[in-house]
Order: C-alpha cells, then structure tokens, then sequence
C-alpha cells in the first residue's frame, strides 16, 4: 500500500504532507445537522438544547487553526497586566500545611507506594489528618520548583498548565480535622504558601449525611482570564484541557494515600458555586464584543467540578443529589471570609469564551446516581521499564519538556507498557475497552470517548507510522468506517492482546506530526507524539452540551499518565494545544463533526536548557509572577 505520508498526498503552500486545499474548504465550510430530540434528564425542551448545542458547536469551529489562520487572540503579550498565577482570599484565616522531603532513600519516602504499584491495587487507606490532607495536595496541586534565568525567577506545580498559566484553582471542603479546624470547613488551597485559607465553617451533620466516613470533597474552578490573557478565544479550551491534568494529579496523589476518588457530576453550576463560596463575586456581564479595559469582574473564578475523596474498598455508596443540593444552598448563609486579590490592572475579554461556558454549564441531575464500581488493575507486560521511583517521585518530578533531542529511542516494550496505562478499563481479560474503571480514568463520569492516533518515530522493533488507540472499542467498527479506507487495521507485532492497538499507515511522519502540531518542532523530535481524537457530536448530542468541557478534561487526564509515564521510564513529554484542527482530522480522512481532535502530545528525550537554574519549591522566592 502507497504511505499516505509521501505518495498520495501532495504539498500544500506550507510543505505540509497532506490535501490541504480540501482540508481548508473543509475547514472554512463546517457545518453541523441539528436534530429536534431533546437531550435526556436536563429540563431543558429541544430548542434550548438546540441553541446550546449551536453555541458550543460554533465556539469549537470559530477557535480552530488552519494553515491560513489561527484563532483570534492578543498580537503581543502585556506583560505590565500579566495575571498573578496565585489567587489570595485576603483577610481569611491561613493555616499551614505540612512539608514533606522527596529525595530517595528518605525515610518518609519508604512509605509511598511505587508509581506502578497504584495501577495495579490501592494501599490500604490513611485516616484524614493534617499530615494526609498536607500530603494529597503537596503530591497534586504544590508548587514543585522554581525556576530562574538572568531577571526572570517563575513557579513550576506539580499540576501541569500550558503555559503555565494556571487558571485552575483548589478547594477542600472536609469534616473537623485536628490541627486544620475544629469543625467542617471549606477552604481554599493557596500553593505558594501551601497553605489552606479557610473561607465558613459548614454544619457538622452535612459529611455524615451523605457520605461514607473518612470522606472529603475537592473542587476545582477556573480562571479564565489567566489563560485568555495569552491565549485569546482558545483558551476555554486549554482551561479545560489544565483541569483534567488536575483531576489526575489529585487522583494520582490520592491512590498514594489508599483513597478513591470520583467525581460528583450529578451536582450543577450553581450548586458548585454555592459549595465553594463563589456566588459572592460581581457578575460579570459580558459584552457584545472583544474588548480591552479595567474589568475586575472578569476575575471571577468559574466552578466546574467536585471529587468526592473516600477510603478506598468502602464499597458503593449512594448520593441523593436532590437531598445534597438543597444542604449546599443554605451555604448562602455562611459566614464566608477573605476578598480575592486583583490579579491584573487592566484586562482584554474575548466575549465568546463567556458565552460558551454560560452555554455548556452542568445542571442539577436529581436522577443521576453515584456509581463505585470495584477497581480494575491496568494491564502490565514490561515491569522493567519502570525504575523503581515512588509515586511521591514521579508526581513531584514531572516536568514539561521545551525541546525534544530527535535521537531518543524508546523500545518496543516500554511503547506498548505505556498505552497499557491508557487503558481506561485497565485489563479486561478478553472484554472491551470502554468503562473507566482504571486508575486515574475512574474518577471520571462517562465511558471513554477520547481515542489516541499515535505519530511513532522513534520506537525499536515497531515501524514508524500512523497507529490508533482505540481507547472505548464500542467505537471500533464506526471508527473503521469514518477513516480513511485504505488504512490497514492491524494489530502490530509483539502487541499485548488486551491493547487495541492498531496500525493503519507506515511512513515516517516526522515531518507530518510537526508541521500538525503548527510547525513545532517538538512533535516530530520525540519518540512518538499524538493527537487525542474525541467521539464529538454524538457525546453533545445524546448526554448533553455540557460534555463540551467534559471532553477536554479526559484529554487531560489521558495526558497527565502520558507525562507521568514518561518521567516514570526515564524520559519526558509535553502537550501540545497548538494544532491545525482540521487538516488532522483530513490527515485521518474524517469528515464532519463526529470525531475531532482535541489535544495533541509528544514523548521522547528531552533538551535541558542549563541557562535555566533549579530552584527548591519551599521556600521560594517572594515574587509572584
């Protein structure tokens, strides 16, 4: 079979090895078929869904790349308004947290679990305290260095963000916990100081009520304008992209203590706004168009999620999320402490960003019920890849690699051990990739709807070219169907039974991957790079618009084990937001809405930049950007 990478596809203006004159009218000519039936269980009559799906859809079409365009952002940086990366509740009570050493050989480090041990069982659980709520967010949502070059000094987190930006902030809303609070509380995580500020105390009956003992709640929110201050109109996108990574790294951090983590989706938007102290921000009315000047109401912190923290084999446990719902509205009259900080003086809002996220917001779901399924271990063909660090290491060590050397090799074993911890089912024993039910995927809601197409380079005993992930197989046939048709399908050798792994193409894709991924260099240097393809308009469609968001959080929580997976053999990776959306999509043969590419990464071997100088997490410097 002729390589798609060199004989059927001609150059473009940019030397990109794909049709992109038919990507481009594809591109500018997107249109979506809408369908009059209502989505289920959202109070809402199908013209409203209607409209909501229309909003979303034209969001995603409007902040696509093509080789002619990018999406609309800022044509410099503003560096006098960058954002302050760490937002303060000025006045309200700060409470230390613990510090704990990573170096090997420590003796506090002998009792965190080894990083692949966590996907295969969970230690036994440790009681709340001060010490293990200290250690969940010092291994999830910390700081985990510094950095420093001639006048520059920024913060790395263990939790990634691109940019690194960080517009995802933290919430603990937990039981009376010696040497924290003397009652229930909800706080806000402050990562610099790490340190929690403590904004109500909350009635002592509300964690009895509905939850098992020794459970506690974390809330994520997002700050959009952080990320659209570099970004413009795609950084809704890369938002949420940052809140599946922090998702992970708190499920990651979690398993470490023996505790299991899911995701209270029955909850809504105003529930959470309620629960974490939000709703007391100045509304922010967004105005008709882009536009620049002092607008401190754009500061205000959007709520999108709350994990719901538990000893692990608890067993199941119900949630009445119409019970729950009327408990968080009476936190309206809390004593609630602390005034956010100014993060910037003057401010750019790129009005689409707000419209959408007012139209992909989550409501109440009084029919939805939490659902604990046993923990499945993730499938394991090469131990020896990993190096024996411990969870504590690897989550704390991550980085995101600037460069790529384009000569690391990765072999064949350690490529396929990798995908293994893809898996959102984990090994299935002959049954089909589709729940998540592994570690980190089974905080997670839905049945997997994000699939990997893998650019390999680099890996010994495996032929470079085009492979696919097919990460929910309910999907195989339709996938099969919708892509090119002379892909081949086939399963590559020394391929584990139990990955669906699949070759459709051979060729070297370097130059491909890399002028994809909008010419970066990055994507071809690695080992391998991908892009994350979600099962799209027909998610939207059945469970409804505010899978919108939803989607991209699975992106990053696939691509938080990619990072860590990688530091885990050895080497390192990086995302990539930055892509040509549908000249992929064209590169796969897809056509229309059904499938469409998310979030791309690379891993390999990484450049050090030794201009760069490390310096330690805590203390660090006293600046703030």
């Amino acid at each position: 079979m002729p390589s798609i990478f060199h004989a059927r596809l001609p150059l473009c203006p940019h030397r990109l090895t794909l049709p992109c004159a038919t990507a481009l009218r594809r591109a500018t000519a997107t249109t979506m078929s809408l369908s009059s039936s209502p989505s289920p269980s959202t109070g809402l009559d199908s013209d409203q869904q209607r409209a909501l799906l229309e909003r979303a859809m034209k969001y995603h079409n409007q902040t696509k790349h093509s080789f002619t365009n990018y999406a609309r952002g800022p044509h410099g940086l503003d560096w006098a308004n960058q954002p302050n990366p760490f937002r303060r509740y000025v006045s309200a009570p700060l409470v230390p947290l613990l510090h704990f050493p990573t170096e090997s050989g420590n003796s506090s480090n002998t009792e965190a679990p080894l990083y692949s041990s966590v996907f295969q069982s969970l230690p036994s659980p440790k009681p709340i305290s001060k010490s293990s709520i200290s250690q969940l967010f010092y291994d999830s949502l910390a700081l985990s260095g510094w950095k420093s070059t001639g006048l520059s000094t920024w913060s790395l987190r263990v939790n990634p963000s691109s940019g690194n930006l960080h517009p995802t902030e933290g919430y603990i809303i937990a039981p009376a916990v010696d040497s924290l609070s003397d009652s229930p509380f909800v706080a806000h995580y402050a990562p610099k100081e790490h340190s929690l500020e403590i904004r109500t105390h909350i009635p002592s009956g509300f964690f009895p009520k509905f939850f098992p003992e020794g459970s506690f709640l974390i809330g994520f929110s997002s700050i959009f304008w952080r990320e659209a201050w570099k970004y413009g109109e795609r950084a809704f996108r890369y938002c949420n992209h940052d809140l599946g990574h922090a998702i992970a790294a708190v499920s990651m951090a979690a398993a470490g203590l023996g505790w299991d983590v899911k995701i209270l989706d029955g909850l809504g938007y105003e529930d959470l706004d309620k629960l974490f102290g939000l709703e007391f921000f100045p509304e922010f009315e967004i105005p008709a168009r882009p536009m620049k000047g002092k607008l401190p109401a754009i500061e205000y912190e959007h709520p999108d999620c709350v994990l719901v923290v538990f000893p692990n084999g608890v067993g199941e446990f119900g949630v009445n999320y119409k019970e729950l719902s009327s408990a968080i509205s009476e936190f309206s009259k809390l004593d609630w402490k602390g005034k956010p900080n100014l993060l910037s003086k003057e401010h750019v809002c790129w009005d689409i960003i707000y419209r959408t996220a007012e139209a992909v917001k989550k409501r109440l779901e009084v029919g939805n019920k939490l659902l604990v399924e046993p923990f499945r271990g993730s499938g394991l063909c090469s131990e020896r890849s990993y190096k024996g660090f411990s969870l504590r290491e690897i989550v704390r060590k991550r980085r995101s690699a600037v460069d790529m050397d384009g000569v690391t090799v990765m072999d064949r074993e350690t490529f396929y051990q990798i995908l293994l911890h893809c898996l959102p089912s984990g090994s299935r024993d002959g049954g089909k990739q589709s729940r998540q039910l592994a570690l980190p995927y089974r905080t997670l809601a839905w049945d997997s709807e994000v699939h990997a197409a893998l650019f390999v380079h680099r890996v010994s005993g495996l032929p470079k070219g085009l492979y696919l992930l097919v990460r929910n197989e309910n999907h195989f046939d339709d996938l099969k169907k919708a892509t090119r048709s002379e892909f081949k399908w086939e399963k590559p050798e020394g391929c584990p039974d139990d990955l669906p792994l699949y070759e459709l193409a051979r060729g070297d894709c370097r130059k491909l991957s890399k002028q994809l991924s909008c010419h970066q260099d990055i994507a071809s240097d690695g080992c391998f790079s991908l892009g994350m393809v979600a099962h799209f308009e027909p998610t939207l469609r059945s469970k409804g618009v505010w899978m919108y968001p939803r989607l991209f959080w699975e992106t990053g929580v696939l691509g938080q084990v990619l990072y860590l997976e990688a530091h885990a053999v050895g080497i390192s990776a990086t995302g990539i937001g930055c892509f040509f959306d549908d000249p992929v999509h064209e590169v796969l043969g897809l056509r229309g809405s059904n499938y469409q590419s998310l979030y791309h990464f690379t891993v390999g071997g990484p450049v050090v930049d030794k201009r760069i100088v490390s310096l330690p997490a805590y203390p660090g410097p006293g600046v703030d950007a």
